[in-house]
């Protein structure tokens, strides 16, 4: 990589740093090349990025940003993990370490709030942005299906009450 690029790399890394939500430092145990794409693909079904930078380039492009408190986890093979979805990198990251003993929670920042591994683990914990809104939604969705029962029961009940009466008279 010569100057240029490293800028260019810098400048990239910069601005997703201004953008996301939150961001996950994770350490590479030795992930083969079919696990790393997994891994990749998974981050993007959840809306997620994944990244490998070298410490040095992303230490450099964290200055000026909220994200300035994770330069301490960029040590080693690490790789980064953000995504606008204060939860979806988080949640994509912890369940893919679930399943391989290769990729290491190392912390993370949701802005300027530090997480250890502990609290990244816990944000992943968290349900995703999609999902309140759809809880959301359905609260919502909720009363006024019970006011149409409400306001609909006496009206049944009433048809029900004159359909019976008629037909005893029938009979």
């Amino acid at each position: 990589m010569d100057r240029s690029q490293k800028a260019e790399a810098v400048a990239q890394l910069n601005d997703v740093f201004k953008e996301v939500g939150v961001v996950v430092v994770t350490r590479n145990l030795g992930l083969t090349v079919d696990q790393s794409t997994e891994l990749r693909s998974k981050m993007r079904e959840a809306g997620a990025s994944y990244k490998v930078a070298k410490n040095r380039l992303a230490k450099l492009a964290l200055k000026d940003t909220d994200y300035t408190g994770i330069d301490e986890f960029l040590t080693g093979p690490t790789a980064l993990a953000w995504s606008s979805d204060p939860v979806a990198a988080a949640k994509a990251a912890v369940d893919f370490a679930k399943s391989n003993d290769k990729l290491e929670i190392v912390g993370g920042s949701m802005g300027t709030q530090v997480l250890d591994e502990a609290g990244v683990k816990a944000l992943a914990s968290m349900p995703s942005l999609d999902e309140l809104r759809g809880t959301i939604v359905g609260l919502v969705n909720a009363p006024a299906t019970k006011i149409a029962q409400v306001v609909n029961a006496p009206a049944n009940k009433l048809a029900r009450v004159f359909g019976a009466y008629g037909a005893s008279e029938a009979a």
